[in-house]
């Protein structure tokens, strides 16, 4: 069984936002830091955004700065991803990870991924 799973994805049109939520169960949630992925067929799975267990720290790749915003609600074992002035480079199948890894500087490291979400497609039309 699946701990997470993803939800919000969708159909949007560039400039337009989406907020993705990932919700777990039979997960110790508030004891992991968690991350967000994406991937497309034509490249490999790439690290956007994580953070650490009480949300006190944040990391974001460069293609997510200043775009997407992190967050997570350890009450409701729910992390999301607020995804604002979308393009279409942004189309992928998005992904919900728990990271595994000793120090949250990794978090955006596929390797140091527990467990992943089954995904959640976001397209962006131009």
């Amino acid at each position: 069984q699946v701990p997470v799973v993803e939800s919000g994805g969708g159909l949007v049109q560039a400039g337009g936002s989406l907020r993705l939520s990932c919700t777990a169960s039979g997960l110790a949630f508030d004891a992991y830091a968690m991350a967000w992925f994406r991937q497309t067929p034509a490249k490999e799975r790439e690290g956007l955004s994580c953070i650490s267990y009480n949300g006190g720290i944040t990391h974001y790749a460069d293609s997510a700065k200043g775009r997407f915003t992190v967050s997570r609600d350890n009450v409701k074992k729910t992390l999301y991803l607020q995804m604002n002035s979308l393009t279409p480079e942004d189309t992928a199948m998005y992904y919900c990870a728990v990271f595994a890894g000793a120090s949250i500087v990794d978090c955006l490291d596929a390797r140091r991924i527990r467990y992943w979400g089954q995904g959640t497609q976001v397209t962006v039309s131009p």
